[in-house]
This record gives C-alpha cells, sequence and structure tokens, in this order.
C-alpha cells in the first residue's frame, strides 16, 4: 500500500498564510518527505493590505495589490481551495468547510487574522464602513461617487480611530476630494499614532494641518446614524452631521479561533511558544493577528504585517525541520521600521537609522512593498506597469484632448 503523504493544512492566505505556503514550496524536499499543502481562504485573492489606501486615489489597481491565488500558486505544489472556515476539530484533526468540503491533516497552520468589531456600538454595524479587504473599498467607492455626483458642496467624513489606518485613510481621502473634504479623525487617547516614532508622528501632523483634517483626541463614539455622529468628549456628547464614518479601530479573534481547546490570552489569541507553535500542541502552528507570541528574546511580538511576514518564514523552516529531522528555529522578530503613506506622492519612514517624508519616502515605500510582493512574477507585472503607467496616462490625455477638438 503505498504511504499517504504529510498533509499540511494553512488556514488563511495572508501575510502568514500565503507566505508560509510559498516558503515550504521552496524547500530541497526528498520525493518520500514531500509534503501535499493546501492553503485554504474564503477569498479567491491575496491582499497586499498596507497598500490598500492607493485603490481610493487611483494610484494603484486591484490586480496589483490583489493576486488571485490561482496565479500566485501556479509554479507550486500548493493546492488552493476556496472556502471560509466552519469548524476545526483539533482531536480528529480535521477542518470542516461551509460548503461541507472537510480536510484532514498532519500539521495545521492557523493563520486566519482578525476582524474588525462593530457590535458594540449602536448603529456602527448599519452605517459604518471598515477597511480592510476590497469588498470595504468596493462599498467605499460606491458612496464616494453618489457624494462626488451630488450638488452638495462639502463631503463630511468621520475616521474613527487616530492609528496608522485613520491617518492613512484621512490623507487620502482629503486629496482625492480637495476643497470638498470635510475630515476628521475620532481618536478616544490624547494623541494620534500613540505608539509610532516621533519623526512619523510629526510628518504624519502635518500632513493631516495641510490638509485641514480635524482631530478630536481624548473623544468616543457613543453612536452612529445614518447621518450623525455622536461624540462623547469628557462627559458631554455632541451631534455631528456626517456623509461618511469609516471605522479602522478595534481587532478580534474570530468567534471559531475562540473555541478551540487551545490556551489563550484574554483577548482569545492563541498563546504559542518561541517556536511558533501552540502551547502543548507541537503539531499545530499560529501566527499574525491571532496569535500571542515572545519571541527567542522575550519581546512580545506586534501584530503588523511585518511580523506575520517574518513568522511566515520560521514556520516553514519548523515544519520543513520536523518532517526531515533538522532542529526547529525560535523566532526573533526583527523589526525594520514603520512607514506611512500620507496623500498622493507622499509617505514617511523610520527605522534602522533613516528618516525619510516626502516623495524620496513614497518611492521607498513602494519599492520595499514591491520587493516583498509573494512571487518574482507578480513583482516584475507590477514594476513594469509602474514604471510604464506614466505613459500611459499620457497616451490617454492626447487621446482625450483629441477627442474633445473633434
Amino acid at each position: 500500500m503505498t504511504q499517504q503523504p504529510t498533509r499540511i493544512c494553512i488556514l488563511g492566505g495572508g501575510f502568514g498564510g500565503l507566505y508560509t505556503a510559498l516558503r515550504l514550496s521552496q524547500f530541497p524536499w526528498e520525493k518520500s518527505q514531500e509534503p501535499e499543502i493546501v492553503l485554504v481562504d474564503q477569498n479567491d485573492h491575496f491582499l497586499f493590505l498596507p497598500l490598500l489606501y492607493e485603490l481610493l486615489t487611483d494610484e494603484l489597481q486591484p490586480w496589483e495589490i490583489a493576486p488571485a491565488f490561482e496565479d500566485l500558486l501556479k509554479d507550486t505544489k500548493v493546492r488552493f481551495c476556496q472556502g471560509a472556515v466552519s469548524q476545526i476539530e483539533i482531536e480528529n484533526k480535521q477542518v470542516k468547510l461551509l460548503n461541507n468540503t472537510e480536510i484532514d491533516y498532519d500539521y495545521l497552520v492557523l493563520a486566519l487574522g482578525s476582524e474588525t468589531p462593530l457590535d458594540f456600538v449602536p448603529g456602527a454595524e448599519d452605517y459604518a464602513i471598515p477597511f480592510r479587504s476590497l469588498a470595504d473599498v468596493y462599498r467605499l467607492e460606491e458612496q464616494l461617487r453618489l457624494l462626488e455626483t451630488s450638488d452638495q458642496d462639502t463631503i463630511r467624513v468621520a475616521i474613527v480611530g487616530g492609528g496608522y489606518s485613520g491617518v492613512e485613510l484621512a490623507c487620502k481621502l482629503a486629496d482625492r476630494l480637495g476643497e470638498k473634504a470635510r475630515i476628521r479623525i475620532i481618536e478616544q487617547s490624547e494623541e494620534i499614532l500613540k505608539t509610532s516614532p516621533e519623526f512619523n508622528r510629526e510628518a504624519a501632523t502635518n500632513a493631516l494641518l495641510e490638509r485641514e483634517v480635524w482631530i478630536d483626541l481624548e473623544t468616543t463614539v457613543s453612536a452612529v446614524k445614518s447621518d450623525k455622529i455622536l461624540l462623547e468628549y469628557r462627559g458631554v456628547i455632541n451631534e455631528i452631521p456626517v456623509d461618511l464614518v469609516l471605522w479602522t479601530v478595534g481587532a478580534q479573534v474570530s468567534p471559531i479561533v475562540r473555541s478551540l481547546p487551545l490556551k489563550q490570552n484574554k483577548r482569545g489569541q492563541i498563546v504559542t511558544t518561541s517556536t511558533l507553535q501552540v502551547m502543548d500542541h507541537p503539531e499545530i502552528f499560529a501566527l499574525g493577528d491571532l496569535s500571542s507570541c515572545k519571541d527567542a528574546e522575550g519581546q512580545m511580538i506586534p501584530k503588523t504585517a511585518q511580523a506575520a511576514f517574518q513568522q511566515a518564514d520560521y514556520t516553514g523552516w519548523n515544519l520543513w525541520a520536523l518532517l526531515t529531522g533538522r532542529p526547529l528555529l525560535p523566532f526573533r522578530y526583527n523589526g525594520l521600521g514603520e512607514m506611512m503613506t500620507l496623500g498622493s506622492d507622499n509617505a514617511t519612514l523610520s527605522g534602522l537609522g533613516v528618516q525619510l517624508d516626502g516623495q524620496w519616502a513614497h518611492l521607498a515605500r513602494r519599492l520595499i512593498y514591491l520587493y516583498r510582493f509573494p512571487t518574482l512574477e507578480h513583482q516584475v507585472r507590477v514594476a513594469v506597469n509602474w514604471m510604464t503607467r506614466p505613459v500611459q496616462n499620457f497616451l490617454i490625455s492626447i487621446s482625450s484632448q483629441n477627442s474633445v477638438k473633434e
């Protein structure tokens, strides 16, 4: 009887899951040891989340930051399975999907990310728009088009959260909407970007001031309605008229993950060892937003794309090590700094002794992210498009001018 290959099931196709799968596919497996790798995600595409904001200003196109898994995995032996996870049976080593697909596994990688909670503020689920997916962008685009083509003189936008996502959204929308924009950021702490390097915080503050974005500090949201948002500041509640409410704060682990009989912290994140294996379950790895991990130096790992990207490399190695009799490596997080987009052709970068803002930071940010795109083929396609796009835009402009003259 032919022995079945070891099956590694990876749940989640974000930075943690997809990059783990790609890393596993690159190792020099002996034929007798090569595993079957199954990647599961509810979407048919990967999403390079840090560049999602550029879709709002038409700086990038969806295919550039959201390539299909089918294209990314076509030259690998990784099998992609599209579906939403409905149940994970730890004892039986089986994953069940909503489409009734059942996947048995020998090793499991949990990389399902997190969700934006909207149910703790009245009206937020009905009227606020999160910003974590292509679907969120399309929903926001639809609302923006309706407002931009209306007769109203101003477009009033409230952005809940003064972290990276809130600041980046505010700058992009201000550049898109121009003089029509009336944008405010609502932050419950005493300053925006509280955990950011001072250089980035100052650059962001200046960018917001230049765009006349209002910042409401030490303010919380009491409720969201169809045309207004209720804000509480020092015990006083004010009603502010709005056309759009964008929600960028909060992250919670999915109920499916929280229900697992695994050691978790108070936030429901799964506790792992420094090798990224789940406590008491060495056959399960957890990384990204849903994990609680201290690296080999004892530092708590931040919930960022940068960290998940690095964890994927170690997860791939440690799985390879388990299957080939090699030693496992404890994860060592290397903080490489932080980057933000601050409007069209503008960004800030701080890390590794370098501090940049403006167009040079914008260029550096783009090149760094280009390097981190999942496959060489996709990197080349995007790079060519970036280099030729100015020419394409020029030709389109000339064609439009000729059409007007005719």
